[in-house]
């Protein structure tokens, strides 16, 4: 494989389709790189969030079961889902962590040359 780092995005081949280096200049920002864009869209999200969420009135339900009817109640039970999904994965990782050499082989199989042949 060549070393394309130093190559410009337009002088490779047709048919690398891998993503470029991060060869970017230092001034060519990216829209979320500006903290005035990032806080537009959090702003815009909680617009979104409380349009939805008094849409919450203006319809008649049928709810299964009583808490159903509760005005908010999808947002509040996927709000306490997403939540308790992040800490339960949190969790899950401290319990199923392995080292950082979990998979290198043992010690006294890493100078052995690989078998060739049948035995």
């Amino acid at each position: 494989m060549s070393d394309d780092r130093h190559r410009p995005d337009n002088d490779r081949a047709p048919d690398d389709h891998r993503a470029p280096d991060n060869d970017r200049a230092p001034d060519d920002r990216r829209w979320l790189d500006e903290p005035r864009n990032v806080t537009r869209l959090v702003y815009g999200l909680a617009v979104l969030c409380a349009l939805s969420l008094l849409a919450d009135f203006l319809y008649t339900k049928h709810p299964h079961f009583s808490v159903e009817g509760w005005p908010g109640f999808y947002a509040v039970y996927g709000f306490v889902g997403s939540v308790t999904l992040v800490l339960v994965a949190k969790e899950l990782r401290r319990l199923l962590r392995r080292d950082e050499d979990y998979y290198d082989p043992p010690e006294q199989d890493r100078h052995e040359p690989p078998a060739t042949g049948p035995r």
